[in-house]
Order: C-alpha cells, then sequence, then structure tokens
C-alpha cells in the first residue's frame, strides 16, 4: 500500500509517516518547508517534496499510484491536494484512522495519553520507561526526544504508546486499551465553543477507553466517578513525590502518572526500579529545554502552563526572565482573564504580538498592552517584539545571571534558534 502524506513535517504527522514506513508501507509526502522533521523522515528513506502540494502529489502519484492520502488537519477541504485526491479515487482521512488500522492489524493494544497539559511529557515518559527495560513498543510523540524517533514502530512490541491531542476531537477516534489523562483546563474555543463541550468529549473519551488512569481533581472536572478497575484515580501516587527527582512539581506529578501506569502494566517490576529509570528522564524539546546555559525554550502558551513551567523554573533560580508569545488570538479571547497571576513566578516579562493562526476574522487581534492590563500587577510586563532590541535585552538578563525562559507555541522558538548565535557568545 502506498500511502502520501499531506504536511508530513508536522509533530502529528511526521513520527506517523514513519511508523508507517517501518511498518512495511510504501511512504512518501509533502511539506511547504524544510525541518529537523522532514530532514529526520529523509534520513530514514522516506521521500519528501518541498512545495504547496498539488505538483508534489500529481508526481508522486505519476510516479506510483497512491492508495492513501493522510492529511494534516490544517488542510481545509478545498484545498487542491483533497480534490486531486477526491478525483483520483484516492482514500482520504486524518491520521487517526491510520492509527487504528495499524493497530488493528498488527494486534497492538493502544495505550492513549490526552489532557490538555503534559500529554506530549507523559507520552514521552512512557516511551522512556519502555526502552529502560528494553520493552519492545511502538509509539508516537509530539515533539522530538533525544533516546528515540518521533514515531517508531516495533512487529514485536504488543503496545502502541500513542499521543491522543484533543484538538479537532482526534481522541475521539479511538478506543484504547488503556488512557491516560494528565491535566484538564478548558482549551481550543475553535473547537469546543464552551467548556460543557470540552468536558463532555473528556467524558466520551473516558466511556470509549477499557482502563482509564487520572487525578481525581480531573474526574471531578469532568464529572466522572472512579469505578474499580476501569476508571482509576492515581492520587495515592503523590505521597511518592519525594522519590522523584525531576525539576517542577507537574514534572514530577506527570511522572507519578507515568510510573503509575507502567507499574500496573508489568506489576513482575519493583516501583522503586520503575522510579530510579524515571529520575533518569532527559526530557523532551520545547518542554524546558536547555539551549544554553541559564537559556530555555518552552511551549506552554495556556496560565495553567505558564504558572506550572515558572514553578519549575524557580526551583533553579529566584531571578527568572520570561519571554512569553501567545498562540492564537480566539483563544486569548477566551483566557485574557485567565492570566492575572500566572506570571507570579518571573521577575519581568516580555510580551509578544499574539502568533496567529486558525483565527477568527471577526475578532479584534487582542494587544501585549490590553492583554498586560488583565494581570493582577501589570508592572511585572512589558510590550516586546522579536527584533534586535529583543536579543539585546536577552543577552543583558543572561550576563546579569538571569534565568531566561522564551515561551510559547508559535514561531519564537524558531526565532530564538536563528539568533542563538548572537544571544550566546
Amino acid at each position: 500500500m502506498r500511502i502520501y502524506f499531506a504536511g508530513i513535517g508536522g509533530v502529528g504527522i511526521g513520527p506517523l509517516a514513519a511508523i508507517a514506513k517501518e511498518a512495511g508501507y510504501d511512504v512518501a509526502g509533502y511539506d511547504r518547508s524544510v525541518s529537523p522533521m522532514t530532514e529526520e523522515l529523509q534520513a530514514k528513506g522516506i521521500e519528501i517534496s518541498i512545495g504547496t502540494g498539488l505538483s508534489e502529489i500529481m508526481a508522486a502519484n505519476q510516479d506510483r499510484p497512491i492508495d492513501w492520502l493522510v492529511a494534516t488537519a490544517a488542510l481545509p477541504q478545498d484545498d487542491p491536494v483533497m480534490q486531486f485526491a477526491r478525483d483520483h479515487h484516492i482514500r482520504i482521512s486524518k491520521r487517526d484512522e491510520l492509527i487504528n488500522q495499524l493497530v488493528k492489524d498488527k494486534r497492538q493494544n493502544l495505550i492513549a495519553v490526552s489532557g490538555t497539559h503534559g500529554k506530549t511529557t507523559v507520552t514521552a515518559m512512557l516511551t522512556w520507561l519502555f526502552g529502560q527495560f528494553d520493552i519492545p513498543e511502538s509509539h508516537s510523540i509530539g515533539t522530538r526526544v533525544s533516546f528515540a524517533p518521533s514515531g517508531s514502530f516495533s512487529d514485536e512490541g504488543r503496545c502502541f504508546i500513542y499521543e491522543a491531542d484533543e484538538y479537532d476531537r482526534n481522541m475521539l477516534h479511538f478506543h484504547p486499551e488503556v488512557s491516560l489523562i494528565t491535566s484538564l483546563d478548558y482549551d481550543h474555543p475553535d473547537v469546543y465553543p464552551t467548556r460543557d463541550d470540552y468536558k463532555e468529549a473528556f467524558r466520551e473519551f473516558v466511556r470509549q477507553s477499557k482502563q482509564v488512569f487520572a487525578w481525581q481533581q480531573d474526574l471531578d472536572y469532568i464529572d466522572v466517578t472512579p469505578v474499580e478497575k476501569k476508571i482509576i484515580a492515581v492520587d495515592d501516587l503523590m505521597t511518592q513525590e519525594s522519590t522523584i527527582t525531576l525539576p517542577g512539581h507537574h514534572n514530577r506529578r506527570n511522572a507519578l502518572l507515568a510510573c503509575g501506569v507502567f507499574d500496573t502494566l508489568f506489576p513482575e517490576l519493583r516501583f522503586e526500579q520503575i522510579v530510579a529509570a524515571m529520575n533518569r528522564f532527559p526530557g523532551t524539546q520545547r518542554r524546558f529545554e536547555r539551549l544554553a546555559e541559564h537559556l530555555y525554550s518552552d511551549y506552554g502558551h495556556h496560565p495553567a502552563e505558564i504558572a506550572a513551567t515558572l514553578q519549575m523554573a524557580n526551583e533553579l533560580s529566584k531571578n527568572v526572565v520570561l519571554v512569553y508569545q501567545p498562540h492564537q488570538n480566539v483563544r486569548q479571547h477566551e483566557i485574557a482573564d485567565q492570566y492575572r497571576d500566572s506570571f507570579a513566578g518571573a521577575k519581568h516579562v516580555y510580551w509578544l504580538p499574539t502568533h496567529l493562526s486558525r483565527e477568527d476574522p471577526q475578532l479584534a487581534v487582542l494587544t501585549p498592552k490590553q492583554l498586560i492590563a488583565k494581570l493582577d500587577d501589570p508592572s511585572v510586563a512589558e510590550p516586546a517584539e522579536m527584533d534586535d532590541a529583543l536579543i539585546k535585552v536577552i543577552r543583558r538578563e543572561l550576563d546579569h545571571r538571569s534565568l531566561v525562559l522564551v515561551m510559547g507555541a508559535g514561531d519564537v522558538d524558531k526565532w530564538l534558534r536563528n539568533h542563538l548565535h548572537e544571544i550566546v557568545d
């Protein structure tokens, strides 16, 4: 079977392309630009074209007929690539349909990790634990990690570890053997117009899962009661927090959730062994990732994530400076009033314009000044731009031994990496 991936450089699509390749399928795809993900996939022998899509899929189909188009959720239905596939009777789906096919065909048990915050980290932590105990597995992680490919398939493994994103209701396309819910907060108002919509989606996810592990406060948030052996509240694990040496309360909490589930899957292992392996976890890209001495990059873009990451940073330094890029104007209209004390762990915040993506054109774009005004202490923050002035600010703060945290899910990380040589001598 020949599978073609539209948006193959994305953090969701890219790992799946690698998995399909390793599972024995004929794989190709395109993206609009070269990225670390496309380079990683090309190194695996996957055919990748760079362009806007139509000419790329036409050439690929002429070379060898395409059976299945797997498209990124960002690709609109009227895109020429989609129309080409329909005209040529090529099966079209998003990534979930292919994952389900793989799990069914290869007879693997799906372990799905979902939640508003922490799902990428917990997915990576579970993958790390399998590797530490030499247990074969397949996985798809929504970022790059140092210890494994973002996506990998093993014929020998009986488990498929998958980051089940709630965006576009992706998680609801699965019926996992085991599900982990990491931490819940209302998010993605463009998909879930109300908080009740968001909660109901997670209730449905619970109903579709054979077994669920979650924190009691998250079960309370979606009005779900623990059920013996089916819906399990893991709060007793917090008595073991002192045994986890990873920095950050939320990081230790994520680690305990992963350890608890792994302990249930493999009861022959001692919990102390599992914790010892977890304490060697090296982290993931864009999750409090150290780029240089005292300089970190993080993907956080929700008030709860900001507060949690700043708490982690404060365990390393009491002099934390934050460069913050909000993500999506439509999200800012929803969460602006939640910022309030989220930045309490920062000495100062340099607030960038919002990164715009999948926006409602009817909504006025909130400015940094308007968003800063929502803080309990607006004096802690000031508007900034990704320019030479900000480079000088970051250099000055590093010279003063501040811990500088650059945070956002948009293009600020790319900007930072492109200018790293100017910031760090």
